[in-house]
């Protein structure tokens, strides 16, 4: 078994440097969150053109790695395209204060694990702009319809997408300064520049990255995904955050469901 923990930026290139290594009987899994730079795909698709008819897994949820290494009581989901390797991963990493559950929706698992960092990016922003719990509230709300929309598309299950590897990596994200994601927009919103934020906070953004991947891929699957363009504009077309803001709140109005 061969588990992989790296940027999604970096995904396919570890891919093709390892497969010479790699015999036909390993297996892969991985616990990179994101969609690839430039194309749109999602890992799982990467890992179908590079590596064939390998049995793969991901692992994702709601797990700070700090909680995590402290020991401190954690849920997470595995996905695969296996039941029984799903099985082996889980039993792996169950134990202690560690809770796994199994699931067969890969696609769901990712989309959930992606689409949260670009989301969180959008809850710091309205954090650091000062807009308050209520502004936060609605925009995990209206960002989880965004998630469930592209994943009906997509062929995700909306179960997945309300369990572990959605909802709750979504709300952990979103609300804790833990999350890299989360601080970014907070230095956004409060008028950094988004190199100062960056150098800042001295690690891998994935949501930075990740917000050009998301808007692709949603375009190519003819998806509305307003926060998540917006953040997109944000980050990449210079706009600054109160016009996103404005943006959002003068869309047209429409039912919620």
């Amino acid at each position: 078994y061969q588990l992989i923990v790296v940027p999604s930026h970096g995904f396919r290139d570890l891919l093709l440097q390892i497969k010479p290594l790699l015999p036909d009987e390993h297996k892969i899994c991985w616990a990179t969150k994101g969609v690839e730079v430039g194309t749109g795909k999602l890992l799982h698709q990467i890992v179908k053109e590079e590596l064939a008819d390998r049995s793969y897994a991901v692992v994702s949820g709601p797990t700070f790695a700090l909680e995590v290494a402290k020991g401190l009581p954690t849920a997470m989901t595995v996905a695969a395209n296996d039941d029984e390797l799903a099985t082996v991963i889980a039993r792996a990493f169950q134990g202690g204060n560690f809770r796994v559950y199994t699931s067969h929706d890969v696609m769901g698992v990712e989309l959930g694990g992606a689409v949260k960092n670009v989301l969180a990016i959008a809850a710091g922003i309205s954090d650091g702009l000062g807009y308050g719990a209520n502004a936060r509230a609605a925009l995990i709300t209206r960002g989880l319809a965004e998630i469930r929309r592209l994943g009906k598309k997509l062929g995700a299950e909306d179960e997945t997408l309300m369990g572990l590897a959605g909802v709750g990596d979504l709300v952990l994200t979103c609300t804790d300064n833990q999350s890299r994601n989360r601080r970014l927009g907070l230095a956004l919103g409060q008028g950094k520049s988004i190199h100062a934020a960056v150098e800042e906070i001295g690690q891998a953004v994935e949501g930075l990255k990740s917000s050009h991947s998301i808007h692709l891929l949603a375009e190519q699957a003819g998806v509305e995904m307003p926060i998540c363009q917006q953040v997109h504009c944000i980050l990449y077309k210079e706009l600054p955050p109160q016009d996103a803001v404005r943006e959002l709140l003068s869309r047209q109005l429409k039912a919620e469901f």
